[in-house]
């Protein structure tokens, strides 16, 4: 198998020169493993991003994400700004500080969370006025101001403030939506924090030569690493890969290359073979809550009948707490009963389910038998429920 390394900002001492570095390890086609060493730690890639919307991953103390593996989770910039306000947060010493987690953090726009609040929402040309949904209060967040709380959250990597262009959208439409997203992006990288690492965000919706454009903008910009945004928003499966596998090869080769919200493991998949390093999305933390497992053998709903005296373990190819402790018996009662350990112990294994998943793509993409990994995959993960 081909090995290739490419570094971003190592010197030849090995000290870091920038808030953020990136060296690609080894390369399978088109995916490939990779270094983002950040001043609070390494993540290693293709990487799993747990999201932590209110500064906690639902569920889980950080202590518990250390112990599963992950290196690096995702807070919310929309949410967080709402509360406690990023002026506490920058107060009492960040978000790192704020939520004793001192390992890479990034931190998206709020441009997601503003796009979701379509019917609470004004767009202008220096930014959004929008509601809370809180409390109903009016707020604005442009470039400058999403820079602003960024930086008092001390995240280690920011995202620029863009507008997630919805699904269905018109040509025209587009077209405008990305010539703002473009020019909040410069914005934003005039304002840049003094070391902290900024990505920019590739829109365009599904017209593919204008996801061609954005990546053109964006690197003339300059960015410190790039995003895909706008997928995942309704369109269909094809549309989205067909996205995906467009735009991931056209980003800078030495950059990371982040696909924004995209969870289902399939579509993860896809993503890796067009080149793609991190992802994130509420699936793992979202789909335990509600009862829903993943395993070795498809998806899981815990609160079905034949559960109700099954001892076995969840997933006896898994290795985490639950899976060694817990039969699904127990855990069917725990889900059926609301009781708060539920949600822990099923957050626990799809997490663990996730980040052990990954840590086997990378294992595949280093010796060079990630296709296989993927066709053995798309099979187990084809199915919905266990026998």
């Amino acid at each position: 198998m081909p090995i290739n390394r490419i570094s971003n900002g190592f010197s030849m001492c090995g000290i870091m020169k920038t808030a953020m570095d990136f060296e690609i390890i080894s390369e399978d086609d088109g995916a490939r493993t990779g270094l983002v060493a950040c001043r609070r730690g390494n993540i290693h890639t293709p990487a799993f991003m747990p999201v932590g919307t209110n500064a906690t991953v639902k569920a889980m103390s950080p202590e518990e994400l250390k112990d599963m593996g992950a290196e690096i989770v995702l807070g919310n910039t929309y949410h967080l700004y709402l509360r406690p306000g990023h002026d506490i947060i920058r107060s009492v010493g960040g978000l790192h500080r704020f939520m004793n987690w001192d390992r890479p953090i990034l931190t998206d726009s709020g441009g997601f969370q503003v796009y979701s609040l379509s019917a609470l929402r004004k767009i202008e040309e220096n930014g959004v006025h929008f509601r809370s949904h809180i409390d109903g209060s009016t707020h604005f967040i442009g470039p400058a101001e999403a820079m602003e709380i960024q930086a008092a959250l001390g995240s280690d990597i920011a995202m620029v403030f863009d507008e997630c262009t919805p699904y269905p959208a018109s040509y025209e439409y587009a077209v405008d939506s990305l010539k703002l997203t473009t020019a909040w992006a410069r914005k934003c990288k005039e304002l840049k924090p003094q070391g902290q690492t900024l990505f920019g965000i590739v829109q365009g919706s599904t017209f593919g030569e204008l996801r061609k454009m954005s990546v053109e903008a964006l690197t003339d910009i300059g960015f410190d690493g790039y995003a895909v945004g706008g997928l995942s928003v309704g369109e269909p499966k094809d549309a989205m890969h067909e996205m995906i596998n467009l735009v991931g090869p056209l980003l800078p080769k030495d950059r990371p290359r982040y696909l924004m919200g995209i969870g289902d493991l399939r579509d993860v998949l896809v993503a890796v073979d067009a080149g793609f390093d991190m992802f994130d999305c509420v699936m793992p933390t979202r789909n335990a809550r509600n009862g829903t497992l993943f395993t070795s053998q498809g998806r899981m709903s815990i609160k079905r009948t034949e559960y109700k005296a099954d001892e076995r373990p969840l997933d006896p190819d898994c290795t985490c707490p639950t899976c060694r402790n817990y039969t699904r018996a127990y855990l069917r009662h725990l889900f059926l009963t609301k009781e708060i350990l539920s949600m822990r112990l099923n957050t626990m294994h799809n997490l663990h389910f996730y980040l052990d998943f990954f840590q086997r793509m990378r294992n595949a993409i280093t010796r060079g038998t990630f296709l296989r990994f993927k066709k053995e995959c798309e099979g187990a993960l084809r199915k919905e429920t266990m026998p």
